[in-house]
Parts: structure tokens; C-alpha cells; sequence
């Protein structure tokens, strides 16, 4: 029987085939849990899941959130209208 190396997430137990990936999402969720830090903080009014659901949106879509405060506003279509197809996402 072969054995198949995986990588276990320590925050919410996710598993990968290989390190980079592991690591990659491992670092996604310390951003998401700075991201609901700070929307807790600044809007004491927000529940906990909502925070949290805030920070992974955040967190998930950070690529698209740097174009659009470089300048590029629209890269955010494809997380606001996900069934339009944009120059941005036609080119990824």
C-alpha cells in the first residue's frame, strides 16, 4: 500500500498534497484573522461570524482588493458580479 505524503492546516484542518499549498492557505487565514480583528474592532456592532465571513472574504480575494486600491477599482467585479466576465478575469 503506498503512502501519501499530506500536510494538515493546524487552524482549520485542511489537507494538502504538498508544503506550498499548505503554507499558502495556512498565511490566508492569519491575514482572514487580522482582517476580522480589525472589522471587530472597528465596528463593534458586527458579530463574530459575520467578522470572520468579512476577514475570509478579505483575505481570499487579496490579489484582486491591491489592483483595486492601485487604481484598478474594477478588478473587484469578478467578487461584486460574479457572472461577468471582465477584461481582468478573461486575462487570468
Amino acid at each position: 500500500m503506498p503512502l501519501v505524503a499530506m500536510w494538515k492546516c493546524d487552524r482549520d484542518n485542511a489537507m494538502f498534497e504538498n508544503k506550498k499549498d499548505a503554507d499558502n492557505h495556512d498565511k490566508m487565514l492569519e491575514l482572514a484573522e487580522q482582517f476580522t480583528a480589525l472589522a471587530q474592532h472597528q465596528f463593534k456592532e458586527i458579530d463574530e461570524a459575520s467578522a470572520e465571513k468579512f476577514g475570509l472574504l478579505l483575505a481570499r480575494n487579496k490579489q484582486l482588493i491591491i489592483q483595486a486600491c492601485k487604481g484598478k477599482p474594477e478588478a473587484l467585479d469578478s467578487v461584486t458580479n460574479p457572472g461577468r466576465v471582465t477584461k481582468l478575469a478573461a486575462a487570468s
